[in-house]
């Protein structure tokens, strides 16, 4: 499949654009993130921002922070998983 036709086919389903992650930056401080197609989620997650279950198949974000707390070595042991439309609301 064409480059164009992937971005074509990823608008069409409403997905951002393909990036494996990204770091953004919030009021409450920065973030890695990673956005999950369907295909590659096969777990329910409970999304911190509206607290209701992803079920497996639903593309969603992974947010951890970049710097980690107090007891932690590495942000990635925090990672959330969110509703997109939860985690484009924060701010």
């Amino acid at each position: 499949m064409s480059r164009r036709k992937a971005a074509a086919a990823r608008a069409a389903r409403r997905e951002p654009p393909a990036r494996p992650e990204e770091l953004v930056r919030r009021r409450s401080g920065d973030f890695w993130q990673r956005f999950i197609t369907g295909t590659t989620s096969s777990y329910p997650y409970r999304c911190p921002g509206c607290d209701q279950l992803i079920p497996p198949a639903t593309p969603h974000f992974v947010v951890w922070p970049d710097v980690p707390s107090l007891l932690e070595t590495d942000g990635i042991n925090e990672r959330r998983h969110w509703h997109q439309h939860c985690w484009q609301r924060q701010s």
